[in-house]
């Protein structure tokens, strides 16, 4: 076979520079917008001949015919559903409606049940439903695993009857929420069941298929008729989830290539915070929205989750998507005043989610796409002369013609490309983020409250350490001699690490004869795909170990309390510090002491009662307004040694987490 037959029938072959062999990037993202915000089939049809393109970046299955998921992001084609829907003449006017796209399970009887419960859900916060309709699917060429697991798809369309225009997504938002938590209570296998979105603005259509098997399962998309004035999609390459109907992207608001690094600190803080959340558009429904996160979602679900949150709160999706996926804004990094306060505002509200990152994201008035602060995933962009924006994963997703070519670019790390379709326009990435930077005086408040180390009284006298009491400890915790001569030296004379060639073929301690210290049985979870390693030191344009420490306010509102945290511009606290954060009289720093020990000779029992009285101590200093908690093992003596500090900070901050 030639390679131009082989071409012709389908078959990659290397040519030139080009090798399948090396065909191994991961996940293809892409959107089209018409700028003036005029609907058009067109940009249906481009958004699918870009998940066309973009195949190759999607993985399949050992079937060769499963793909890892495949979707498409549009506004609500009001044309298309007054034609469609049986009552679609009796539709009210755009807006007014909600559609809830949903997966249901293939047996009847569970079908029935998600169905019953979804009604209650719409008429319990006061809205009407429609109509039912079965969403047309032609399965012919899914693979073998994608059809086995292959869900009924309907659609729910939903009136808002006397619910106001103004709370119609909220209350939208509250439906699902308690759909999804009652269907999840039932007693059976109710896994096929999702609800992709449900909205009055925004339409998802997606599943377990490659870019090419989208457009043909689903017939609608083909309708002329079925038009938007934007299209996200997405063809996914799975890297830390099994695919699965429900995991194809695009969410309700963004498609993601990449992933979230800091996922498992991100939900704990999510959840941490949850007790606090309130806000005068749910009121009491914010109740119904927790939790929050779906943690048996990917991460990039769980980002969506959150990114929900944030809009429909208030914020506008570009502020939302800055306190989330901020910039660099180092002190080393070039940018007003105004807006680095912005971030360190935020920074002291909500932890970043760390990518890589390429993000495409619309809530129906913006459409736009970013890049993390570190750029390592793939944006390129057209502008073209006819109102266009074309994005995707690489080069040449379209074919455009070279005179209709208006601008080509990337995104660069941090930055934000933004379609405005009420102001028809594209809007600066610096004008945005400065217009959002100053919509309040976040430059004040943080300068005004932020409590700062170098603002505390410099003790007059610190112990020091007796070389007796120093051994003797250094022999509790576990150091050795070559601990101290190969590993800590060159830290305290060089400030480097130790660097060694010969390779650590240390066993795993859980294998070990020998004792160990607590920390050997634990290593740090990296990514799993190819992000290169930071570190503060030769990243601190991009990376920072600044942190706040102290009492957290409710996400969901804006206040120049918000900031009065306690500033670190690292996470080591030295004796020095410690004494001057004792002796500090802030109402904002009040530290309470808490002794981390247990009997010597104790078993596993005793431990965990040592630990039980420590997680109760601890509810009983924060009940009485202590901010910080210091767990300490300085007074361990030959009747009491430490509890490994690694099992007590961790056992209580879940445990705090729980409560």
């Amino acid at each position: 076979m030639t390679f131009n037959a082989k071409r012709a029938s389908g078959e990659r072959c290397a040519e030139g520079l080009y090798d399948p062999a090396n065909e191994k990037d991961s996940c293809g993202v892409g959107m089209v917008v018409r700028i003036d915000g005029s609907e058009d089939h067109s940009v249906v049809a481009d958004g699918l001949q870009i998940l066309i393109n973009l195949e190759h970046r999607g993985a399949v299955a050992g079937d060769q015919s499963t793909g890892d998921g495949a979707g498409i992001l549009v506004r609500i084609p009001d044309s298309f559903f007054k034609k469609a829907l049986k009552n679609g003449a009796k539709l009210p006017v755009a807006g007014n409606y909600g559609i809830a796209m949903c997966f249901l399970p293939s047996d009847s009887g569970r079908m029935d049940e998600c169905c019953r419960i979804i009604d209650k859900c719409v008429t319990d916060e006061g809205c009407e439903i429609i109509e039912w309709r079965d969403v047309p699917v032609q399965p012919k060429g899914l693979g073998e695993f994608a059809e086995s697991t292959r869900p009924v798809v309907r659609q729910l369309v939903i009136g808002r009857k006397k619910v106001s225009a103004e709370q119609f997504e909220i209350k939208l938002y509250c439906m699902r929420r308690s759909a999804e938590k009652a269907v999840s209570s039932l007693i059976g296998d109710y896994s096929q069941f999702y609800i992709c979105s449900m909205s009055s603005r925004t339409i998802v259509y997606k599943g377990l298929f490659t870019g090419a098997q989208l457009k043909n399962f689903y017939p609608d998309l083909a309708d002329k008729s079925f038009a938007s004035p934007y299209s996200i999609v997405h063809q996914r390459y799975s890297t830390n989830t099994m695919p699965t109907w429900a995991l194809a992207h695009p969410f309700r608001f963004l498609a993601h290539n990449g992933e979230i690094n800091t996922l498992r600190g991100n939900i704990n803080r999510m959840k941490a915070r949850e007790a606090l959340l309130a806000s005068p558009l749910f009121g009491e429904d914010i109740k119904k929205i927790q939790p929050v996160v779906v943690e048996s979602g990917s991460d990039s679900a769980i980002l969506d989750n959150v990114l929900e949150l944030l809009v429909l709160s208030g914020r506008s999706l570009p502020h939302a998507m800055m306190m989330m996926v901020p910039e660099a804004w180092g002190t080393k990094y070039h940018m007003s005043e105004d807006r680095r306060a912005f971030y360190e505002y935020h920074s002291s509200i909500m932890e970043p989610w760390d990518g890589p990152a390429a993000v495409a994201f619309t809530d129906d008035r913006y459409v736009g796409a970013q890049l993390d602060r570190n750029g390592l995933r793939p944006a390129r962009y057209v502008i073209t002369r006819d109102g266009r924006i074309i994005l995707g994963s690489e080069s040449g997703v379209l074919d455009i013609a070279p005179d209709n070519v208006q601008r080509r670019g990337r995104l660069q790390p941090g930055r934000m490309l933004l379609v405005d379709m009420i102001e028809k326009r594209i809007v600066p990435d610096n004008e945005m983020k400065s217009r959002i930077a100053r919509q309040k005086p976040y430059r004040h408040w943080v300068q005004d409250n932020r409590i700062e180390l170098r603002g505390f009284l410099t003790p007059a006298d610190i112990p020091v350490e007796d070389a007796e009491a120093l051994l003797l400890k250094q022999i509790v915790f576990g150091y050795t001699e070559d601990e101290l001569r190969m590993v800590l030296a060159p830290m305290a004379e060089n400030g480097q690490e130790a660097v060694g060639s010969m390779g650590d073929d240390t066993p795993l301690a859980v294998l070990s004869n020998r004792p160990k210290s607590f920390f050997v049985y634990f290593k740090q979870l990296f990514a799993q795909v190819t992000n290169p390693p930071i570190d503060p030191l030769r990243e601190e344009l991009v990376m920072t170990l600044m942190t706040y420490m102290g009492r957290e306010q409710n996400l969901l509102a804006e206040t120049p309390e918000h900031c009065r945290r306690l500033k670190l511009h690292h996470p080591i606290l030295t004796p020095d510090d410690l004494v001057r954060l004792r002796t500090s009289k802030i109402e904002e720093v009040a530290i309470k002491d808490i002794d981390i020990l247990f009997p010597v000779g104790g078993d596993g029992a005793a431990l965990e009662k040592a630990l039980e009285s420590v997680f109760r101590e601890a509810e009983e200093h924060i009940a009485k307004g202590a901010t910080f908690l210091v767990l300490t093992d300085r007074r361990m003596n030959s009747q009491y040694v430490p509890i490994p500090v690694l099992l007590a900070l961790s056992g209580l901050n879940h445990h705090l987490i729980r409560k």
